[in-house]
């Protein structure tokens, strides 16, 4: 592996991260009142690039590089693919919702880059430290987007919230890693299983493992780690919670597999019943919370605490194809999360003027294109057969049943039943008769960039439902590489509730 240069391991996060100070750079130079779309495209190029190199990375051999802090693999470049894609749908919908008048366009642009770039050392990273400065990059960066809005009381007390909290979660990972460390000597990933056995095993490294599932159980919204996430959904702006709620959470998702798989695999009947919990309590809550919203955003807000939930089904699974089942599960929900609030955006504009779901009331007469993607977004959501909604938590609760885990496959699917009332609220009142309203008529024409971005979710919710196969290869690609999750004897496995 030594003939590989080094700087090919880390050629994704690299790119990103040129083209964000390239954006630094150059924004200041321009006129004080011209346009700064054009820094846009530059990052739309800059993500481009780096989308190629990741694909191209499947070309080199797995290994590790900078002393071993970082390995490209399947399962590493299967996550950075997603968020490089999910990073370009964002940026074109911002591109279709910005005006002359948004201010902070360039920071913004630079911003989502400088994001990426830590969420992808997070997938990539073997080494607990340099995984935290990847979640630290990428927190700060989502800490200052989500308080865009500066002309809205919302927008900043979105991100001081997000912020204090966050602060929180961040110690809490942070602390744990510094527990692991006492209880085994070192902070890399693959050498800490080798250092713990079943049979004996330090109630440090126990203590440890805990803090770090709370820290990232706070940054993908899983329950009871959730309370931030109405809140900052609510006061973001539309382009912005696409994001966070997508590639933030695929990136820590990413960080917990390998850390619960490759570090902890011995540790999993501590793990497992607590996972079990986390993710029937975030389904139930997220679901039953979203019943009672009226506003569209923090319905969506609670519905993420329930995709929390049915991913945590899968790594209870205890098996590779519960690894290969999250992974595809996390590009499903991406592609229609990220294309909803594309909608979203370009209806209300960065300043969010459409907030209720009787704001959308008509909104399949007034643009069938836009109406039409809602209506195909939310039957994925729902999970209906040809979608990768469907087909995502097919494979969630396959894996789930396949490995004993009878109840909580059950209250995952009852869970999907209620999800299905608020989705389907929300489809009858976009193609409900339409009625007058200023607010509805003043929707702008679908823009080339906003095409391009409904062409990319759309297209890959569609493909994800009819013809899987390459991404789940890929998934499962990814899963085999965590071969220390093969030692897990899960042929006696029961559900942790009985």
């Amino acid at each position: 592996m030594t003939d590989v240069p080094q700087i090919y391991r880390i050629l994704p996060e690299v790119i990103l991260t040129i083209t964000g100070v390239i954006i630094m750079l150059v924004e200041p130079l321009l006129a004080k009142n011209s346009s700064r779309k054009p820094l846009g495209w530059l990052a739309v190029l800059g993500t481009l690039a780096s989308l190629a190199a990741s694909n191209w990375q499947l070309q080199l051999p797995a290994g590790t590089a900078f002393y071993g802090t970082v390995q490209t693999d399947a399962y590493s470049v299967f996550f950075h693919v997603a968020i490089a894609g999910i990073v370009l749908a964002t940026l074109l919908v911002t591109l279709d919702a910005a005006t002359a008048e948004t201010e902070g366009l360039g920071e913004l642009f630079a911003l989502i880059c400088f994001g990426a770039v830590g969420m992808m050392l997070m997938t990539s990273g073997i080494e607990l430290l340099l995984v935290f400065i990847g979640l630290e990059i990428s927190s700060i960066s989502t800490y200052i987007m989500a308080g865009f809005r500066k002309k809205s009381a919302k927008g900043p007390e979105a991100a001081i919230k997000y912020f204090l909290l966050g602060s929180f979660a961040t110690a809490f990972f942070l602390y744990g890693i510094a527990l692991i460390f006492g209880a085994t000597g070192t902070t890399v990933i693959p050498a800490v299983a080798g250092l713990l056995t079943s049979s004996q095993t330090p109630i440090l490294a126990s203590i440890g493992l805990t803090m770090i599932i709370i820290g990232l159980g706070f940054k993908v919204s899983a329950a009871p780690f959730q309370v931030w996430t109405p809140d900052v959904y609510e006061g973001a702006t539309s382009v912005v919670v696409g994001l966070m709620s997508t590639a933030p959470k695929a990136a820590a998702f990413a960080v917990l597999l390998r850390v619960l798989y490759v570090a902890f695999p011995a540790l999993h009947n501590h793990w497992q019943p607590l996972l079990w919990g986390m993710a029937a309590l975030s389904m139930t809550i997220g679901n039953l919370g979203a019943l009672r919203q009226q506003n569209v955003k923090l319905m969506l807000a609670y519905s993420s605490i329930a995709y929390a939930g049915y991913l945590l089904v899968a790594f209870t699974a205890l098996s590779q194809d519960g690894i290969a089942a999250a992974s595809f599960y996390t590009v499903s929900y991406a592609a229609m999360n990220v294309g909803i609030f594309a909608i979203f955006s370009h209806a209300g504009g960065m300043g969010d003027r459409l907030t209720l779901i009787q704001d959308y009331r008509g909104l399949a007469y007034r643009s069938p294109l836009l109406g039409g993607a809602l209506a195909f977004f939310l039957i994925s959501l729902i999970g209906i057969p040809f979608t990768g909604g469907f087909f995502g938590k097919f494979y969630v609760f396959a894996s789930a049943l396949h490995s004993g885990l009878v109840w909580l496959t059950i209250i995952g699917l009852v869970n999907s039943g209620i999800a299905a009332y608020y989705y389907l609220r929300l489809l009858a009142s976009a193609y409900s008769k339409p009625v007058h309203s200023d607010l509805l008529d003043g929707i702008p024409r679908v823009s080339i960039p906003l095409l391009f971005a409904l062409l990319l979710t759309v297209a890959t919710t569609l493909i994800l439902g009819i013809v899987p196969g390459r991404v789940l290869a890929g998934a499962k690609a990814g899963a085999n590489t965590l071969s220390p999750a093969a030692a897990i004897d899960i042929g006696g496995n029961t559900d942790a509730a009985k």
